[in-house]
């Protein structure tokens, strides 16, 4: 049985990460970090997370935690999660991490879009970039995995087959990209409060999201060469979910069916990737407490490639992907505690 310790389980997607864990037979969650919260118990918080009524939340005091743990989860703000992270991978331990602080692999590019330099460039270097239905044999070997931002997710997800069999020109890709409140974190800003967000919907991060990097950098992996994309991400009034559609020139004519036939072969094994049927698209509802990304095709009159994904941004975007690369480093089948289906209404 692994010992699982999850570093920072007061935000949603710590929470989220006990909801999922708790059907996984092969871990113990044995300890749980929320440095505002020591003392209390995780249902005092979290009334829905029934069995976890004798957990109390911990300071994150890294040296104590050492023992307590196999495989350590850490859903801290980005840049807290460099110092405990190292300390983790240095002394040996398997690390998945939430934060954006290992995911980006030039640190200058991190400085850039963070605000914070970089102090540890060699775990940086160790770190596996953990989007499974791309990195699948990178992540087994791995004991470090930056678990992937939400946003870039869906659009990884989304272009890979077409940069993979070089179908777009990358010079004109354009990303609209739509999450639910939850993906701000746990916090109370007036901003993000109901009376503000209900019945709004506006962009925000117009031309300087932090994600546009990350973004950038799984593509050019993908395609091979350097890719700039224009990335406009906008705030829905719901809790969760992600729905990106992604605009890209077709470097030649090709018919709807070929395009839709490669995504399938391309994802054919990988178990949350569902290509859905020509005329058909997805809608958020329906991967809402999932690990499934969903992807709908089409072509316009101008040759243009438009695809349309979605995932929620807890589970696939968050806490589920995270599981998910669990999972695959320590051999257990990649579906294990990940097969819930989505509730309506």
């Amino acid at each position: 049985m692994l010992k699982v310790v999850i570093c920072g389980g007061s935000g949603y997607t710590g929470s989220e990460l006990m909801r999922l864990l708790i059907n996984h037979p092969g871990v113990l969650v044995t300890a749980i970090t929320a440095d505002r919260y020591v003392g209390k118990t995780v249902t005092e918080l979290f009334p829905h997370l029934y069995d976890y009524t004798d957990y109390i939340f911990e300071p994150l005091q890294k040296e104590a935690l050492l023992e307590k743990g196999d495989v350590f989860f850490t859903a801290l703000p980005h840049a807290a999660s460099q110092e405990v992270v190292d300390h983790f991978h240095r002394n040996g331990k398997m690390v998945i991490d939430l934060s954006a602080d290992y995911r980006l692999k030039d640190p200058a590019v991190y400085s850039q879009w963070y605000g914070t330099t970089h102090h540890y460039p060699q775990t940086l270097a160790n770190a596996v970039y953990g989007l499974p239905e791309i990195h699948r044999e990178s992540i087994k070997g791995a004991s470090l995995v930056a678990n992937p931002g939400c946003y870039p997710t869906s659009v990884l997800l989304a272009l890979y087959p077409a940069l993979k069999h070089n179908l777009v020109d990358v010079d004109h890709i354009v990303i609209d990209s739509k999450s639910g409140v939850s993906g701000a974190g746990r916090k109370g800003e007036v901003a993000l409060s109901f009376c503000e967000v209900n019945g709004g919907f506006s962009a925000y991060g117009v031309a300087t999201h932090r994600h546009t990097p990350e973004i950038e950098q799984g593509l050019s992996l993908s395609a091979q060469k350097p890719v700039t994309v224009s990335f406009t991400p906008h705030l829905l009034p719901v809790n969760r979910g992600i729905l990106s559609t992604v605009y890209a020139t077709l470097d030649s004519a090709i018919d709807l069916e070929e395009v839709l036939s490669l995504y399938e072969h391309t994802y054919e094994n990988d178990p949350f990737v569902i290509v859905m049927d020509k005329g058909k698209f997805p809608d958020i509802k329906n991967v809402k407490g999932t690990n499934f990304c969903q992807i709908g095709i089409a072509i316009d009159r101008k040759n243009t490639l438009i695809v349309v994904s979605v995932i929620d941004n807890l589970i696939k975007g968050a806490s589920g992907q995270a599981i998910q690369n669990m999972n695959i480093m320590c051999g257990f089948d990649e579906t294990v505690a990940l097969k819930a289906l989505s509730v309506l209404p």
